[in-house]
């Protein structure tokens, strides 16, 4: 059993590159809750976090970046070539992460939890969850990924492979081993027939709480099985700027989720978005021209909102592309405002903003919670 009661643990591992973080994002798709130990591992060396001045004073300050935040880069460059380094690095970090992973598991309504962490078995989490899970791929596929997806020199991409316990080590402890090399339908597969085996007769969460309503239009969270009217609406409302397929669409199950507006049955509207590390991200909306704007944007924004706030969320980030953007009287009634990445001011934010805003948008920001998770001690 976990070490929370009333809680069903799934501890999901594998080396870099094997496809963790897609596997988590299905379990979520499922309705589980998920958690990004590593994502909170660079939250736990922030500045003004607990562990920055721990990391500062074991590995001295030429670590820092010209903003004194830790250049992680150069952290990577001295453990992943010195085991010792490394064993000093965890030794900080691990008790922070497993720290804030007790408070996040204890504050969610979810019953199923899915803890993503490379250092599962190492670091002691193995112990804390029910069943383990492996996302498995061969290693010219994680170099493919390392170099092709990441940006990593060849050399870089081998040294960190080479750092790690090989994965066959990891299948052997193992209760689901997915493989991960593949399409996003065979992943898809893989995933859903391991969860039916351990929940038999479950819905997911989008199947038994697919509709609220909200006066004649109803908001709907998408499943893979609906990617191709998904892909058809998106191409029919960019006016021809985006060409997705089916495929496409199912790929980025892997990454986000998405939310349909329908009227009487009818698809007028989506809005695709993401969690990552605390932070909900809206990556696209599109709605039909004869829908009430201000309505569907409320519509759409609330229910993200909602989850989000299950997930834990301390900021909500939209998107927008200069149409929607120009509607700031929407989005203040809404409680959102316009702001640069720069204004975000905390590290965490101002990261994932980099990573996930399209070129050509305007960001518009909302605060959800106060309280956030690895705060100084």
């Amino acid at each position: 059993m976990s070490a929370w009661p009333g809680k069903y643990v799934i501890g999901l591992t594998g080396n870099i590159a094997t496809g963790k973080s897609v596997v988590r994002k299905m379990l979520e798709h499922l309705g589980a809750y998920g958690i990004d130990a590593d994502a909170l591992g660079h939250r736990a060396i922030a500045r003004g976090a607990p562990g920055y001045l721990l990391v500062l004073n074991t590995f001295g300050r030429w670590i820092l970046a010209p903003d004194e935040q830790i250049d992680r880069n150069k952290l990577a460059r001295i453990v992943f070539t010195d085991p010792e380094a490394l064993a000093r690095l965890e030794s900080i970090i691990h008790p922070l992460v497993a720290q804030a992973i007790d408070v996040l598991v204890r504050r969610s309504h979810h019953k199923v939890i899915v803890i993503e962490a490379i250092k599962l078995l190492e670091s002691g989490l193995r112990a804390k969850c029910d069943v383990v899970w492996v996302a498995h791929t061969p290693e010219k596929v994680q170099l493919a990924r390392l170099v092709h997806k990441r940006g990593q020199s060849e050399s870089a991409a081998r040294q960190r492979i080479n750092a790690q316990p090989s994965q066959e080590m990891k299948v052997a402890t193992a209760d689901v081993v997915i493989q991960n090399d593949s399409s996003f339908d065979e992943t898809w597969q893989q995933v859903l027939v391991a969860w039916q085996k351990s929940f038999p007769g479950e819905e997911s969460a989008e199947e038994a709480e697919a509709v609220t309503i909200s006066g004649e239009l109803a908001v709907q969270r998408a499943i893979p099985s609906q990617a191709g009217e998904i892909a058809e609406f998106i191409n029919r409302r960019s006016n021809g700027k985006r060409a997705m397929s089916r495929d496409d669409i199912m790929a980025a199950f892997g990454e986000k989720a998405f939310l349909l507006l329908r009227l009487d049955g009818k698809l007028v509207g989506l809005a695709s978005w993401q969690v990552e590390n605390l932070v909900v991200r809206t990556i696209d909306i599109y709605l039909e021209v004869e829908i009430p704007t201000k309505k569907a944007l409320r519509v759409l924004t609330e229910e993200i909102e909602r989850a989000s706030r299950e997930l834990q969320c301390e900021i909500a980030l939209i998107y927008l592309g200069p149409e929607l953007a120009r509607r700031q009287d929407v989005w203040r009634s809404l409680g959102y405002q316009p702001r640069t990445i720069q204004s975000l001011g905390v590290r965490v934010w101002q990261e994932a903003a980099v990573e996930s805003m399209p070129a050509g948008t305007t960001m518009y920001f909302k605060q959800l919670r106060r309280d956030r998770v690895l705060r100084p001690v």
